[in-house]
């Protein structure tokens, strides 16, 4: 069986409800509380979403990482959204590739099954090693991070700048 560099799929299970979790993808503040440094969500004619507002297909985004300074952001659009169950952007280096990035919050007996999904991954070698292993390993970090704030508050991110390289920032 040949290895499928095109995409991959991390899931975890977090026992809290679909809605807190979808909350925490599609607001600016829920963003800020488990992935991004900053997160700006803005409409086409660029009026700022409010921080604890839910974005919507069609709008656009400019993301910040803590272990990174301002020239390092990723600027991209939401693509869809389905009240608590689908959350989907762009996340292509700001254009450079097709990649896309899906979400999807399934319900089950004791919590919430999250299903990140990212594809469309160019295939040479600079993109394999970047774009998937790379994203692959931050995507496991960051939905770790995510299930540790949302079960009980505690942020695993390294957020003092002078500590490079290490892979909670």
């Amino acid at each position: 069986m040949e290895y499928d560099w095109t995409t991959f799929t991390k899931k975890i299970l977090i026992h809290t409800d679909r809605e807190k979790l979808y909350s925490m993808a599609a607001t600016r503040q829920g963003m800020e509380s488990w992935f991004l440094r900053s997160c700006t969500y803005h409409r086409p004619d660029g009026s700022l979403i409010p921080p604890d507002e839910r974005v919507a297909a069609g709008m656009l985004y400019r993301f910040l990482w803590y272990g990174y300074d301002d020239t390092v952001y990723e600027n991209g659009t939401i693509l869809q959204t389905d009240d608590n169950d689908l959350f989907e952007f762009t996340f292509n280096g700001n254009g450079q590739t097709d990649m896309k990035v899906r979400i999807i919050f399934t319900g089950m007996e004791k919590g919430t099954l999250v299903s990140l999904t990212q594809y469309n991954i160019p295939v040479d070698e600079v993109s394999k090693a970047h774009w998937h292993l790379g994203c692959m390993e931050g995507w496991t970090f960051y939905l770790a991070n995510m299930k540790s704030v949302a079960e009980g508050g505690i942020d695993l991110r390294n957020k003092d700048e002078k500590i490079k390289g290490v892979i909670n920032s």
